[in-house]
């Protein structure tokens, strides 16, 4: 959903910059001041989710306002490596640190301190796990970004029982927050479908413990599709690897996540197999927050933990989290664009309350039937 809008973001600035007494804007920052490195977490910018969104926000931001820009891997997945590429960036004269992942919050923690005129930005990294988890009390230089994947999780869940699906899966990569949300919130959402419509419905749970696909994995999720599943949402960068081959084997279905992941999907496995994602607005949220900053106007958000969700409860373009209005879902009589649209207005008006709990792995349902099986490493 690159074409979500950033009018939540875009509001909020401006309502922050009144709260506060801003007198007087600044300045906008020339481009030669201004330079813009990316570091990814534990994959790289081709897993065609977090990382690969994010890259590509900052790298056609960087173009189109003519910013050096660069992206680094850490050697390993740890905090030290996620320093040592951060410390590598500044040390080349980038001053604009963009980081996609919880996993981030160390390095935040320590490297913020030490270098003040850096901007720091994390995406998916919570007030819990910067503040709380790794100890930094100190944002002056940060700015944060969460996304209530809870919304988006039940709205694909609850999409996907609409459709005529009662027997489904879940494959989250690690039983991370985030992860969790988006299951849970699946559960919400097919649980409530299952419950409207009157029928009998169940889902197999598990957690790769990995971002990645791979034999053992894909072993499992043969024995998910066997089991009686009929789609399965691939929930954890490309853990979708595993789920799809399963699927395709057996001519079965998936879920995407983060991104419409419906063209990765299908043009790899060759048939419609996407039913469609919960998505975040990774790509908005990035570009909006660099334009804040090119514009000048870093003080408006610097110190604060954005938690985006649903904007809008008619422009469904406008919301940060949801499924993919176009195309990437797969739509029917079943379940129309308006049947989501006025879901979404539930969901915005408080009519439907999501739970955003993330701190047991295992969800819960009423009249979902849950096979919860864990991690399968």
């Amino acid at each position: 959903m690159k074409k979500i809008f950033a009018v939540l973001l875009v509001l909020t600035v401006a309502f922050a910059a009144f709260a506060q007494g801003a007198t007087e804007a600044q300045p906008a920052a020339k481009a030669a001041d201004v330079a813009i490195a990316m570091v990814t977490d534990y994959g790289d910018i081709t897993d065609q989710s977090f990382n690969q969104t994010t890259y590509e926000a900052c790298k056609a931001f960087a173009e189109a306002n003519g910013l050096k820009f660069k992206y680094y891997k850490p050697a390993g997945d740890n905090t030290a490596d996620r320093v040592a590429m951060i410390e590598q960036a500044i040390g080349e004269g980038f001053n604009v640190i963009v980081m996609p992942g919880y996993a981030f919050a160390g390095a935040i923690a320590e490297a913020a301190p030490q270098y003040k005129d850096v901007k720091f930005v994390g995406l998916d990294v919570s007030e819990y796990d910067l503040v709380i988890d790794a100890g930094l009390k100190d944002l002056s230089n940060v700015y944060c970004i969460v996304y209530q994947e809870e919304i988006a999780g039940y709205l694909a869940g609850y999409a996907t029982v609409k459709l005529g699906y009662t027997h489904l899966g879940f494959c989250g990569g690690m039983a991370v927050p985030a992860v969790i949300r988006y299951g849970y919130g699946y559960v919400q959402g097919a649980d409530a479908a299952a419950k409207e419509l009157g029928v009998d419905a169940d889902i197999q749970f598990a957690y790769a413990n990995q971002f990645f696909g791979d034999a053992d994995i894909t072993a499992a999720m043969d024995a998910m599709y066997a089991n009686g599943a009929q789609v399965v949402f691939a929930c954890g960068g490309g853990v979708y690897t595993s789920v799809c081959e399963a699927a395709a084997k057996v001519k079965g279905k998936a879920i995407g996540v983060d991104v419409d992941q419906k063209p990765i999907f299908d043009a790899a496995y060759g048939y419609s197999i996407t039913v469609t994602s919960a998505m975040k607005g990774l790509y908005a949220s990035t570009t909006a927050t660099l334009q804040t900053i090119l514009d000048g106007k870093w003080d408006t958000i610097v110190g604060k933990i954005a938690n985006l969700g649903l904007a809008s409860a008619t422009d469904m373009d406008a919301n940060y989290v949801g499924i993919p209005t176009g195309a990437g879902t797969e739509w029917s009589e079943k379940f129309t664009k308006d049947d989501y649209a006025k879901v979404v207005a539930d969901i915005f008006n408080g009519k439907i309350v999501v739970d955003n709990d993330s701190s047991n792995a295992e969800p819960k349902a009423s009249t979902l039937k849950i096979k919860y099986i864990g991690n399968i490493k």
